[in-house]
């Protein structure tokens, strides 16, 4: 069954909690057909339209992500794990990034602290699979890779939970491999599972250094959702156009690097029927270490295993 969910305050929210009441409840193996707003709470249809800004249903005191949920999983239970796999995400025609001024250890770094905010407003073509924008009087353009930065399930512990950082279940992980054709498979810790999307990404680069990617709302996030009753993960996981992909999430870089290899060694490992250790040099020859982000307070890397990498 295909599920269209109206973009309306009354489906908004932006904070995880296994308290909140679902919008809907699913079966395994149906589809969502989302529209999802810019990441200020704006959305417009097509150039010279308005912006109609959105409010979160929950009334945090703080708005960060504007997420389409919580969307229960019918039969879902603590410990199985949710299967997202985007079927195709359609950028709207404007997107915007920024860098500089605001307190951040990247800014710091770069001497930006006391510089003006910067904000690049892009034109977006989602049949030519392009953008552009202009500084000064020279216009630059990049090709687009679209995906949703955010897709997340509610954790066990008591919320509300802040959208920021990524987490066990999800939600802001900000990985540029999630694009269209990609599944993300979430371990669940609450009956029902659920679900939440949004932060819409026309194209970002890895690490997400200035701290957002050319962020846009997207008319068309058409994702299915299927539970898998007898796996088990401890970590998010994706089979991605570009490979499997393993995620680590920690403060520290040198923690959140050893959480993805540690999961991408175990996949090797079990997927060959061979030592943890024999695992670990197949994985230094063949798998490679990206950083994810490291603007999200929780850093992030993910591991990939190309396919074909191992034959």
């Amino acid at each position: 069954m295909i599920h269209k969910i109206a973009l309306k305050d009354q489906n908004l929210h932006s904070s995880f909690s296994k308290g909140y009441k679902p919008i809907l409840t699913i079966r395994s193996g149906d589809t969502l057909h989302l529209t999802t707003p810019d990441i200020q709470w704006g959305y417009s249809a097509q150039k010279g339209e308005p912006k109609t800004v959105f409010a979160s249903r929950e009334k945090e005191p703080e708005k960060v992500h504007p997420m389409i949920g919580p969307i229960a999983v019918e039969g879902a239970k603590a410990g199985m794990v949710l299967e997202i796999r985007t079927n195709q995400v359609v950028p709207g025609w404007y997107g915007t990034n920024w860098a500089g001024k605001l307190p951040s250890w990247q800014n710091e770094k770069l001497g930006l602290l006391e510089s003006e905010r910067v904000q690049l407003d892009w034109m977006l073509d989602a049949d030519k699979m392009s953008g552009s924008c202009t500084i000064g009087d020279t216009e630059f353009r990049v090709g687009l890779s679209p995906f949703l930065g955010l897709i997340g399930l509610a954790p066990e512990e008591a919320g509300p939970h802040s959208t920021r950082p990524p987490r066990r279940t999800g939600g802001n992980i900000d990985c540029k491999e999630l694009v269209r054709g990609s599944s993300l498979f979430l371990p669940i810790e609450v009956d029902g599972a659920l679900l939440s999307i949004g932060d819409g990404h026309a194209l970002q680069g890895d690490g997400e250094s200035s701290g957002t990617a050319i962020e846009c709302p997207m008319d068309l996030a058409d994702v299915t959702v299927i539970l898998h009753e007898d796996w088990h993960l401890s970590m998010p996981r994706a089979h991605t156009p570009a490979g499997w992909v393993t995620f680590g999430f920690h403060e520290d870089l040198n923690e959140a690097a050893a959480v993805a290899l540690e999961d991408m060694v175990q996949l090797i490992q079990h997927s060959y029927g061979i030592s943890k250790t024999e695992a670990a040099a197949l994985s230094s020859v063949a798998a490679d270490l990206h950083i994810t982000q490291v603007v999200n307070g929780v850093k992030g890397v993910h591991a990939i295993l190309p396919h074909g990498a191992l034959r």
